[in-house]
């Protein structure tokens, strides 16, 4: 077996992103995923948040960079973002957000990132410094599998996920791309827009789970307006990940790191397989 074959393997074995879902799953439910942009309202309120996520029920946790120009992020993501660019956040910070968490946690650490930024720093050298904050791997918006070979290369050399995004635009051809090039888990888009809290969960997110999961995805996360329980437990009943971003920046927006101490306990309510909607008997 040749050296990057045997990297490969390594990197599959020790999927922390994995790791945490399974432990969800042997516990009958589905993981909750947590989403904060990395610098709001400061580098340290973020780690602090971020402990109180995993301390209140989050299995994995997004730390986002903040971008001047995001294609996918909706206002309240937009606003949070804007004000930590503002504030002076580098894109080097993130390791020491994620290495905050992750030295007090057992949550897997993911980042979350256009991929300029990555390019810019160098990927095998942002891929270093991610794993050595303990990080998990990268979930990547605007790159696609048939783009990403510096991406593979250091992935396996650092043993981190990479989490490639499916939507119900995705063909069957680009579906089986994605799911055979993630590791960790495959990111399902539930709409086609940008993120933001909603009153519902869209139809079409069951589908593009059905569709990751006959394209031999073992392990699809749905994100995007998910912001209550009641969405979370509907989620849950297909999918082996919950994703909650917007409503959790708003809390750490409106009430700070206690706010998503409490947002994160309640979201977590609705995980288990057999969970029952508020009012309704078991």
């Amino acid at each position: 077996m040749s050296g990057s074959a045997q990297a490969a393997g390594k990197a599959q074995m020790t999927s922390k992103s994995a790791a945490a879902i399974d432990r969800a799953r042997s516990e009958g439910r589905a993981a909750l995923i947590g989403y904060l942009p990395a610098g709001y309202p400061s580098v340290e309120e973020t780690i602090a948040a971020g402990i109180a996520l995993a301390e209140n029920g989050a299995d994995l946790i997004e730390i986002g960079i903040p971008y001047s120009d995001p294609v996918m992020d909706g206002q309240v993501i937009q606003a949070a973002t804007t004000e930590a660019l503002a504030n002076g956040f580098h894109v080097r910070q993130v390791f020491d957000v994620v290495a905050g968490i992750t030295s007090k946690t057992d949550a897997a650490v993911l980042v979350m990132t256009y991929w300029n930024p990555v390019v810019r720093m160098g990927v095998d050298e942002f891929s270093r410094r991610l794993a050595e904050a303990g990080g998990a791997g990268l979930i990547t918006p605007d790159l696609i599998p048939d783009e990403a070979s510096e991406w593979f290369a250091a992935s396996d050399k650092y043993g981190l996920d990479r989490v490639f995004l499916v939507a119900p635009s995705s063909t069957t051809e680009r579906m089986q791309r994605t799911v055979d090039a993630s590791r960790g888990f495959v990111y399902a888009v539930s709409i086609m827009g940008v993120t933001g809290a909603r009153t519902s969960v869209s139809s079409a997110a069951k589908d593009v789970v059905a569709a990751a999961h006959a394209a031999g995805a073992e392990r699809v996360c749905v994100g995007l307006g998910v912001s209550n329980a009641d969405q979370v437990r509907e989620i849950a009943a297909y999918a082996e990940g919950v994703i909650v971003g917007t409503a959790l920046v708003a809390a750490v927006r409106d009430g700070g790191v206690g706010a998503v101490a409490a947002l994160t306990k309640d979201l977590s309510t609705g995980l288990a397989k057999d969970a029952k909607p508020a009012g309704e008997e078991a």
